[in-house]
């Protein structure tokens, strides 16, 4: 017999039709026995967003916010925890008592597919930030968790990315140069963070295509892998993109955005459940996830 559903929860942005969020927290559901939990998925404007969670009774747990509602959740958040305010997008909403808490979860999804590639600031790296928009904010936000201090922003238009990025940077701490796009592989970094919608990846690998190798050898000749740029894209759809492709070639490390996504649905699911995720848990999810990009 089927347990009644008593708490709901959904992803809601416009358009949503090819979030993985119900593959992911399905999955998370089904590998903690949630039996009595369900999440959907709708399409829901910036102008149809208040009205629609206004309307939701207690049943619901929790919501996650892709394009447009990031910023727009703001109107509806009791409480915004200090990363979605650094960041300025939220991505998650969780019912806390009769209001909504705010966080972003992406910060920390980047933080750990960043460590799980073994990226780790030592003292005087630098790190890179391709793209100057609102995901740009979570980069820093998650370069700092990481320890960096120093920052490139590399950028089509990067007066237009200091606009954006700066009092998030100062707040931070970051020391931050602004660079044009095409110039971003000239630069040394131990971290490449690629915020680029699919349509900038040629350039940006355009760009790396005159660079050498970043692969370091040894006396006796054994790769040092340790010492390869860890490059994450924030892209997982048609993977790899022509960035990732063209970082590969150049000795990087390079990390898919599935990595990213996974990691932030299992923060997600953690803060609207209550319950945590462990090994097997993260591992049912990913094993979805990547199922599902198989067959896309």
């Amino acid at each position: 017999m089927t347990s009644p559903v008593v708490h709901r929860a959904a992803v809601l942005g416009h358009p949503v039709d090819h979030s993985l969020s119900p593959v992911l927290h399905g999955a998370a559901y089904d590998a903690l026995g949630l039996t009595d939990w369900a999440y959907g998925r709708h399409d829901v404007t910036q102008e149809r967003f208040v009205p629609f969670v206004d309307g939701l009774d207690e049943s619901w747990r929790g919501l996650s916010l892709t394009m447009p509602l990031k910023e727009v959740a703001a109107q509806v958040a009791d409480r915004v925890c200090d990363t979605a305010r650094l960041a300025g997008a939220i991505n998650t909403l969780v019912r806390v008592g009769d209001g909504w808490h705010a966080d972003n979860t992406d910060v920390h999804g980047l933080t750990t597919a960043l460590t799980e590639a073994g990226a780790v600031a030592s003292t005087g790296d630098v790190a890179t930030v391709l793209g100057g928009g609102a995901t740009a904010r979570s980069a820093l936000c998650a370069l700092r968790d990481l320890g960096f201090g120093e920052v490139i922003v590399a950028a089509r238009t990067p007066e237009k990315a200091r606009a954006a990025l700066e009092r998030t940077a100062a707040e931070l701490g970051l020391t931050v140069a602004y660079v044009p796009l095409g110039e971003w592989a000239t630069r040394d970094s131990a971290v490449v963070l690629s915020t680029l919608a699919p349509g900038g990846s040629a350039a940006a690998a355009e760009a790396l295509s005159t660079r050498g190798s970043h692969s370091q050898t040894q006396a006796d000749g054994a790769t040092r892998a340790h010492d390869a740029p860890v490059m994450l894209d924030v892209v997982y759809a048609h993977w790899p993109t022509p960035l990732a492709r063209a970082a590969a070639q150049a000795g990087f490390i390079v990390v898919s955005g599935l990595e990213m996504l996974i990691h932030q649905a299992v923060r997600q699911v953690e803060l609207m459940t209550g319950h945590t995720c462990g090994p097997a848990v993260v591992a049912a999810m990913a094993s979805a996830a990547r199922t599902a990009t198989a067959r896309n």
